[in-house]
């Protein structure tokens, strides 16, 4: 069995609620051995702490705001993320950055919300948990003036082409592969992307309970997305890559250790 990382679950989200416990068991068993529980709001980011201290060891949190809810993103927001920042079991800021697919929130109010968590990962000394669709430039653009004085970061949920990858690789980024990479209607790109992802660079991650991987022979009921699914993943990922699981396995834990400052299993 192999020992994984989940570096992107929700499991604040509501249809957890009446069997969180039991759901995170299961993903320990399946070796997903520690999960970072993603914050996207002020709210949840709240939630995602408090679930990490509860599981101390096996869950940690990233504390931010999704550019779904940048438009709630005022000074109150600002100091919350900026005091949980400060908290040990906090390895991120995010889930932030752009969306332009849905522009849930306006443009000007997804820019000043990115940049001011930029602004936080820079002083607080954490890296960044980092969304981006449909606005690939636009992120670059802002990115680029903040990425050298940042700890790094990883692009969450990739699901981008070959040019994609290269850019973000050349700022140093993590990858996030989800299991977007099972979607033989959406995936093309990214599986095509994958075999171009260095080991050093490569990390793996469910986005439970969306993303469902799509070729499960017996999906789970109610078609939620489960941390114990990852290796389903890690299996689809090592046969875009051409390698094996193992070998993967490895890296991507190693990865993930490094930067989010986790002690290493081994």
């Amino acid at each position: 069995m192999h020992e994984l990382i989940d570096i992107g679950a929700n499991l604040t989200h509501d249809s957890f609620d009446t069997d969180r416990a039991d759901i995170i068991q299961r993903a320990v068993d399946a070796g997903v051995r520690r999960i970072v529980v993603t914050g996207a709001s002020s709210t949840g980011s709240r939630q995602a702490l408090a679930l990490a201290r509860r599981y101390s060891g096996i869950l940690y949190a990233t504390a931010g705001v999704h550019p779904h809810h940048a438009d709630e993103y005022h000074r109150h927001a600002d100091t919350l993320i900026r005091k949980l920042a400060g908290e040990d079991a906090i390895v991120a800021i995010g889930e932030c950055g752009l969306d332009y697919f849905r522009n849930f929130s306006p443009v000007e109010a997804q820019l000043a919300a990115f940049e001011a968590q930029l602004q936080i990962a820079r002083e607080s000394g954490k890296p960044v948990f980092l969304h981006q669709r449909d606005a690939h430039e636009a992120f670059l653009g802002v990115l680029k003036r903040y990425i050298d004085d940042i700890p790094g970061g990883v692009a969450h949920c990739f699901t981008g082409g070959k040019a994609e990858l290269e850019a973000y690789l050349d700022l140093g980024l993590y990858i996030g592969v989800t299991g977007w990479i099972c979607d033989e209607r959406r995936g093309g790109e990214l599986q095509r992307a994958v075999p171009h992802i260095p080991l050093d660079r490569i990390m793996l991650e469910t986005d439970a309970p969306y993303l469902l991987p799509r070729d499960l022979e017996n999906p789970p009921s109610g078609r939620r997305n489960l941390p114990e699914l990852l290796p389903h993943i890690l299996e689809a990922v090592a046969r875009h890559m051409g390698k094996p699981a193992d070998t993967i396995a490895r890296a991507a834990t190693a990865n993930t250790e490094r930067l989010f400052g986790l002690e290493s299993a081994g």
